[in-house]
């Protein structure tokens, strides 16, 4: 898989373990239980009205967020969810499997990265690498510093 061998190549070091399909954040919740310390991530893939700018937004599991907030944050009409079809082509990942390992597929840079700031707290943090059957967790600085470089990607940090 891209990922793993992307992670190989960058000199990351991960823990990547296999779990049952996570579909939704209460599945995410069950499979968190048992994974391990760090910060587990939600990802969602998000757009403006007129689907012309993308965003992938990385916050704690357990946040909520309100589109409006994001959006005034970050100068932009209302944010709404992307659609499937955009998740494939800019991502190329399904719903359920949004992951900033995907960013390794946005070779044009189409996708914005929002970053909830308090991610920088923990020192290890958890994402699906593209699939819902597993997670891996890596630590914070090799994703800032290794993984969002080579993937060409800064992040845009926002308050959640």
């Amino acid at each position: 898989m891209l990922v793993y061998k992307t992670l190989k190549q960058l000199n990351i070091d991960y823990i990547q373990k296999s779990h049952a399909p996570a579909f939704s954040i209460e599945d995410c919740k069950r499979i968190i239980e048992k994974l391990g310390g760090g910060i587990h991530c939600k990802n969602l893939f998000l757009c403006n009205r007129q689907e012309t700018e993308f965003f992938l937004l990385l916050i704690r599991y357990d946040k909520k967020f309100r589109t409006s907030d994001v959006s005034k944050q970050i100068n932009r009409s209302r944010l709404s969810f992307g659609s499937e079809e955009n998740l494939l082509k800019y991502l190329n990942v399904y719903p359920g499997s949004v992951s900033p390992m995907g960013l390794i597929n946005d070779k044009n840079n189409n996708v914005i990265l929002l970053m909830d700031k308090d991610l920088l707290a923990y020192e290890t943090i958890w994402f699906h690498p593209c699939v819902n059957t597993a997670s891996i967790a890596m630590q914070i600085n090799d994703f800032m510093t290794k993984f969002l470089p080579y993937t060409n990607h800064q992040p845009i940090f926002v308050t959640i």
